[in-house]
């Protein structure tokens, strides 16, 4: 296994805190048990949340000055991990969400930032102090996170982690809360049984297969291409809790990270899921168009 290879197993098996599952399915229930038969999902009522930002690190007496603004959910940037040397680059920067209703989704979703964060920057420490020891070598890693979707009804984080050794590889993961009913959202509660993988598997491969018909640029590791692949390369489903997340336009967006399904070339790639396609397998329309 390769340096590259090696820094990528290692971000991918990170834990994540247990107790995330149980909030999620916890909040998830509470909702459905207040909506009450026949009911449908209100929209439209709830007052839209303020999304602040913070570019710099948060004194802890500003953080709190902000945290007790009313309606107000914020992300801000909780602290930075940094090393700048000649062969070792490290900027790891940690969010941190604010004032949303759900205490206990927002504490165990921070304390899964930090943890992850923590655990990439201690692995680069040692890293570096390997190769120092070695003397050769050049590391880097870059943490960042930016609101990708704010709307009436989604808040979706997107965190980027790119690890650079002798290339660069980068692994992308969103998390999506509906602001109304304070819930995180995943893949396989948006969909009525576990169907969904094959459908959008198979969607995925007819749009990678015309993309690279459209723009000969374009390679995907995917049957009918025409590519020499060993069996166990070309890409053949997508996982039950793949990466996503729903656009401002109500759309899925399936996402891989780099080299998951293309050459690093192509870089982390997504594809946009059309809403007919999945019409059959939705539980509703309330996120997805």
């Amino acid at each position: 296994m390769n340096d590259m290879e090696k820094l990528k197993n290692e971000y991918k098996q990170i834990p994540i805190p247990k107790e995330l599952d149980q909030v999620v399915n916890k909040a998830l229930s509470q909702k459905l048990r207040k909506k009450g038969p026949g009911l449908k999902w209100v929209s439209g009522i709830a007052a839209a949340a303020i999304i602040f930002i913070s570019a710099v690190n948060v004194s802890p007496s500003f953080a709190n000055a902000m945290a007790n603004v009313p309606g107000m959910v914020k992300i801000v940037n909780l602290v930075n991990f940094t090393i700048d040397e000649e062969r070792f680059h490290a900027d790891v920067k940690v969010p941190e969400i604010t004032n949303l209703e759900n205490e206990e989704l927002q504490a165990t979703l921070n304390e899964k930032y930090l943890k992850e964060n923590q655990q990439l920057y201690d692995q680069f420490m040692k890293d570096m102090e390997e190769l120092k020891a070695k003397d050769g070598g050049n590391i880097g890693i870059d943490s960042d996170y930016q609101v990708l979707v704010d709307n009436d009804k989604l808040l979706t984080i997107k965190r980027t982690v790119v690890h650079t050794a002798a290339t660069a590889n980068e692994v992308v993961q969103f998390d999506t809360i509906d602001k109304k009913n304070q819930v995180l959202l995943t893949l396989p509660s948006l969909f009525k049984d576990d169907q969904y993988v094959n459908v959008i598997s198979e969607n995925i491969k007819e749009q990678m297969l015309a993309q690279m018909k459209a723009d000969p640029n374009k390679i995907y590791w995917v049957k009918g291409a025409g590519l020499e692949m060993m069996d166990d390369e070309d890409f053949k489903s997508i996982a039950k809790d793949q990466s996503f997340y729903i656009n401002n336009n109500g759309k899925l967006m399936i996402s891989f990270d780099e080299y998951e399904v293309a050459p690093g070339y192509m870089g982390a790639v997504s594809f946009e899921i059309p809403t007919e396609v999945i019409n059959a397998q939705l539980v509703s329309h309330e996120y997805i168009k």
